[in-house]
């Protein structure tokens, strides 16, 4: 059985797409196509469905794919028994991220990323859509959000810690609430999907309806907006730390916190067999970002 058409297979697995899979390896789409014909012939078996969009294990590939990652899995710990297999990550990483949190905390660490790993190209998606990695052919995404789709591996890459605040002027105009329940006098700021903030209270949680003078889907006129006067608002202090720092934006309603299970997820294709580049990526922003990310320091 050839290692390198079961190191094809299962990227097929993970991308569910023969294309990209090849391309990983080196492989153009007919060749990889070829290989995983070959390893049906010698298996005696049909491992995919092939469409015209994508292709997708049967119920045969689906039995076979965890027994071809542990015989790679093996031969890798073998290779590094004896010193093999330590060469840096190469091919292209296909990254899908948030607009403003890949602008703002992923672009500018690029560079020491790549002096890394000198051989890996980036190809970056930036958008506030979320994407089907599967259907996309991305080999990771982050998000930072409430994390639904058990199909997917993900690891907690920072927190998401939200706080509500206005700017200076808004609050010298209108005066600063003293508790949440004082918000639907006041003017906010959404973001499409938060309309209700929900708040710990002394008597438990407190969910808040706000009327909203300016809403939008995009986190970064949200919080421009709120900078301008225009409202109060909700945000991430990713996103928030240098309107905060420099005074543009304050912090209100400290004693009553948000509540939320967001954080900054690095997700990925379930897969045993995490492929290199994948795993340097994840591993440089979780070092990056540490136990308390810079942008809470």
């Amino acid at each position: 059985m050839n290692i390198e058409h079961l190191k094809l297979f299962v990227r097929l697995a993970a991308t569910n797409n023969i294309s990209a899979a090849g391309q990983e390896l080196a492989l153009s789409p007919a060749v990889a196509s070829a290989h995983i014909n070959k390893l049906e012939q010698g298996l005696k078996v049909r491992l995919v469905h092939r469409t015209t969009r994508k292709v997708s294990l049967t119920e045969e590939g689906l039995a076979f794919l965890p027994h071809a990652e542990e015989i790679l899995a093996q031969v890798e710990a073998a290779r590094a028994s004896v010193g093999v297999g330590n060469s840096s990550p190469g091919g292209t990483l296909r990254v899908a991220a948030p607009a403003s949190f890949g602008r703002m905390h992923l672009v500018p660490a690029l560079k020491e990323f790549l002096s890394c790993y000198p051989d890996l190209k980036l190809d970056f998606r930036l958008s506030d859509t979320m994407v089907d990695l599967v259907e996309g052919g991305f080999d990771i995404a982050i998000r930072n959000a409430e994390l639904s789709d058990s199909t997917l591996v993900a690891r907690k890459l920072a927190a998401d810690k939200r706080i509500v605040c206005a700017s200076p002027d808004y609050l010298e105009k209108f005066g600063e609430p003293r508790t949440p329940d004082d918000l639907p006098n006041h003017q906010c700021i959404h973001l499409s999907g938060l309309e209700s903030w929900l708040f710990a209270g002394t008597n438990g949680p407190l969910t808040i309806k706000t009327k909203a003078c300016f809403r939008t889907d995009n986190g970064e006129a949200v919080r421009d907006a709120a900078a301008a006067g225009l409202g109060i608002t909700i945000g991430s202090t990713w996103s928030l730390y240098q309107h905060l720092q420099r005074g543009k934006l304050v912090q209100i309603l400290k004693e009553y916190p948000l509540l939320s299970d967001t954080a900054i997820w690095a997700v990925y294709p379930s897969s045993r067999l995490l492929a290199p580049k994948v795993r340097a990526f994840i591993d440089f922003f979780a070092e990056r970002y540490g136990n308390i990310p810079y942008w809470d320091q």
